[in-house]
This record gives C-alpha cells, structure tokens and sequence, in this order.
C-alpha cells in the first residue's frame, strides 16, 4: 500500500515515519511538505477558500503518484481535509486526529487536549462528538524550542503544561511532532496518552485491510 503524507510543520515527518517503522513497516510512504501552509494559517487566521485550493492541489498530487490513501498530519485544518476527502469519495483520506479522538472517547468522557500549536485549539474541539468534555491546553513555548532543535526543552514545556490535564481520563496529543513526548506525559500526568501517529495508522490498516 502507498500511503500519502502531507504535512503543514516540518516536524511532523519524522514521528508519523518513526510509527509506520514501528507498526507497519510494509507500507510505502511518500512525503509532500508546504510549512508555508502553517505559516499562512498563524498570519491569517482564516480556512478560506485559497487554503482549501491549496490542500485540494496536494491531495491531487498525491493521487497521482499513485496514493491508495492520504493522511493529513497538520491539526489545524479540518475543513479543508474535510473538502478533500469530499473529492476523493471512497479513498481513505483521514484528518491528522481523527482515529486518535475516536479512541480517546472510546476511553472516557473527559479527554485532555494538549497542543503546541495554538490554532489547532480552536479548529479541533468542533472535531469531538456532543457529551464529550474537552479540556484544552497549550504547551506555550514548544514548539518555538524544537523550531530551534531543542527537543528535549519541547519534551520538558509539553509535559509541564499536561500536568494541568490530569484530572482527565485519557490526554491526547494534537500535533504528530508531540508524540515524542508521550513518556514524558504519561509520567506527568498519571493518564493514559495517545498520539495521533500510532492512532491513525491503527485505522488506515483496518480501511485499508492490510
């Protein structure tokens, strides 16, 4: 199976590369980055007609190098994934976060939200089903420190701002670059952790029957 990567952060490659290594090592990747995507939606503010172009463009790309699926790994911009995967019809095309939040209500009512980039606290929460209670955080100064290749200042930031969501049943992390830090969290926090690399690799396997 040849599964599309599109990223907004150009951090995110390498921890949806690690999981894939990890859990499905058979499938073969390709990577399309636009960080100016990221970049655009901090300035602007707005998921307008020009961005959803924009993804609709790469997703074409994508489909064809030949993609038998697509997965988006910026949390910020649903709408235009959801015009994307409006296009495609029976491909999988599937929103950075949505297989983890399918999980994460599957575990409990009360789910942590933890972000380093702070649109995504705005777009995601919409995301999750009514009678879920999502309490949002941002690591402020996270991803400022792996922008300058301090890793383990991110890891530390991320983990210091989940201590404020321990007192929810599951905490999820909204952006593919936080996954390194689940360790991290979990011992923070006392709670369960899921990061949406592991998560939507568990659900493109089960779309795709591989």
């Amino acid at each position: 199976m040849r599964i599309a990567l599109i990223h907004a952060l150009r951090h995110s490659p390498p921890p949806i590369e690690a999981a894939f290594k990890a859990a499905w090592p058979e499938a073969v990747l390709m990577n399309l980055l636009d960080d100016s995507l990221s970049a655009d939606l901090a300035k602007t503010g707005q998921l307008d007609q020009v961005m959803t172009d924009r993804f609709l463009n790469l997703s074409r790309y994508a489909v064809g190098t030949g993609a038998d699926a697509i997965l988006f790994t910026c949390s910020a911009f649903g709408p235009c994934i959801e015009a994307v995967a409006a296009e495609r019809g029976a491909m999988p095309v599937l929103k950075p976060n949505e297989a983890m939040i399918e999980e994460a209500v599957a575990m409990g009512k009360k789910i942590g939200l933890l972000a380093t980039f702070g649109p995504t606290l705005t777009s995601m929460p919409p995301e999750f089903p009514p009678g879920v209670e999502v309490k949002c955080k941002l690591a402020e100064g996270a991803l400022a420190a792996m922008d300058r290749g301090d890793f383990a200042e991110h890891d530390r930031l991320a983990a210091e701002a989940a201590k404020d969501l321990a007192d929810c049943d599951v905490i999820a992390l909204a952006q593919f670059s936080l996954a390194r830090a689940k360790p991290l969290v979990e011992a923070a926090t006392g709670r369960p952790v899921l990061t949406t690399p592991d998560s939507a690799i568990r659900k493109l396997r089960r779309l795709l029957k591989a």
